[in-house]
């Protein structure tokens, strides 16, 4: 479960205090799906930031799991990313000179799973996403559509409880996105939490629930059926 209490968060530029989120409380159960949107500026990914322990509020309570995260050292917040985090970035972010497979694989060598677990959560992985044949092709031999599915598998291949995606079709053209969002609702079969941030309003409505943010603050949370 995320549990927000009165979270802040003051970006100061110059001699001015730039509230990027103010006073957001908010509770998410484990499985939801969840879009966040709003206009450039809205604060949806300072928020998102801070879900995903990128960034620290200035005030307030982050909870996740039951456990007040917002004092964790460095090493701590690394620690809980690595293990119940996943992120999605619009700009895939892959390593060039790594093969699908090794950007898949490279979450599980840097937490130390051993090699045969690797091995086997790489094939799961690779497969859940239909990009088995692709595995061994570098991200410039490799559509966009398929990094960011590459990229999916990277972000939930150490089983994250949550994935965090920031306009994860907004470099993409529409069959691709399509295709991606197909591979991202599919993570709630799993019981993986999905956050989705998108400008995108046909994305956004597809969420269960659907949370509009202008000048910092959360002005409307409501849950809906899919497509209403």
């Amino acid at each position: 479960m995320i549990e927000l209490e009165s979270v802040h968060r003051i970006f100061h530029v110059g001699d001015q205090d730039v509230h990027a989120l103010n006073d957001a409380n908010l509770t998410i159960e484990p499985g939801d799906y969840v879009s966040i949107m709003g206009p450039s500026g809205s604060g949806k990914s300072t928020l998102l930031h801070i879900l995903g322990l990128l960034d620290r509020p200035t005030s307030g309570v982050y909870k996740l799991d039951g456990e007040d995260v917002t004092g964790l050292d460095d090493e701590q917040q690394a620690r809980t990313r690595r293990e119940k985090l996943g992120f999605v970035f619009q700009f895939f972010h892959l390593v060039p000179y790594l093969t699908a497979a090794e950007n898949v694989e490279l979450p599980m060598v840097l937490a130390g799973v051993l090699p045969a677990q690797r091995k086997e959560r790489l094939e799961v992985a690779l497969d859940a996403i239909g990009l088995a044949n692709r595995a061994h092709h570098h991200p410039d031999q490799l559509s966009g559509g398929q990094r960011q599915r590459i990229a999916i598998a990277r972000a939930t291949v150490m089983r994250p409880s949550v994935v965090l995606a920031d306009e994860p079709t907004g470099n993409l053209d529409r069959k691709s996105g399509e295709d991606v969002v197909e591979v991202l609702e599919g993570l709630r079969d799993a019981g993986i939490t999905l956050i989705v941030v998108t400008h995108d309003p046909a994305l956004g409505a597809r969420a269960r629930r659907r949370i509009r943010m202008d000048d910092g603050e959360i002005v409307e949370d409501k849950v809906t059926e899919p497509g209403a």
